[in-house]
């Protein structure tokens, strides 16, 4: 699987293309975020290793482009530990997120991790109910025949919600489908994906929130009998 390494410091790249081929990728490299969309289209990356400040334009920017565009997972790596930054970087579309300084193969071990959660498809094939189709085999969801734009945990989220629409499943009950790494993540982290979830569904359906979330417990998505 080809892997594109995003990162302005020459020997932090040499090490990250070191041990990424020695997993078995096919890397590239990338100094500046000028040039990440051109390599992007051309090459289509399996996933992109994308550092937060890069020179000539913003790790966020490329990650909002690229999102955009296509559904390519994006790790984002930085320096900047605030916790609003990851945050941002996840609500951008970003799949998951490495603080400097780091150990390589910690690295590899989340390139791993992504790409098999990007892989893996969920137990049912395919889930319509009330206007919602979720087809887990080509990795696309419809509501009321629009594709919604999703992320892949976005996606994830949506098919374990939509398996048993009104069940509330617990924040520990999504960790586990969003995240089978057993890293830690906190409760805004989850949140932050919700929140997207939920705007990118009423982009479509106006007026009605079909995610709910239930005070101290967790989330259920709602649908409608009459949505079809």
């Amino acid at each position: 699987m080809n892997i594109l390494v995003v990162e302005d410091e020459p020997k932090l790249a040499d090490v990250l293309r070191t041990y990424l081929e020695a997993a078995g990728y096919a890397v590239r490299w990338v100094d500046n975020g000028l040039e990440v969309m051109d390599v992007v289209a051309q090459w289509a990356p399996d996933l992109v290793l994308l550092d937060l400040m890069l020179p000539g334009r913003d790790g966020l920017d490329v990650c909002r482009d690229i999102r955009a565009r296509t559904r390519i997972p994006v790790i984002m790596v930085t320096a900047r530990t605030e916790e609003i930054d990851r945050l941002l970087g996840l609500e951008l579309g970003a799949d998951d997120y490495i603080c400097k300084p780091y150990s390589p193969r910690e690295v590899v071990a989340r390139v791993r991790a992504v790409l098999r959660r990007f892989e893996t498809v969920p137990p049912t094939a395919q889930l319509e109910a009330a206007g919602l189709l979720v087809q887990a085999d080509a990795w696309q969801a419809r509501l009321d025949g629009v594709v919604l734009d999703l992320t892949p945990v976005e996606f994830r989220l949506l098919a374990l919600l939509a398996s048993q629409p009104g069940r509330i499943f617990t924040r520990d009950q999504v960790l586990d489908g969003l995240y089978d790494d057993h890293r830690i993540v906190t409760d805004r982290t989850v949140d932050s994906h919700v929140k997207n979830l939920r705007r990118k569904l009423a982009e479509v359906r106006p007026g009605d929130d079909l995610i709910r979330s239930v005070y101290g417990v967790g989330y259920r998505l709602d649908l409608p009998a009459d949505a079809s």
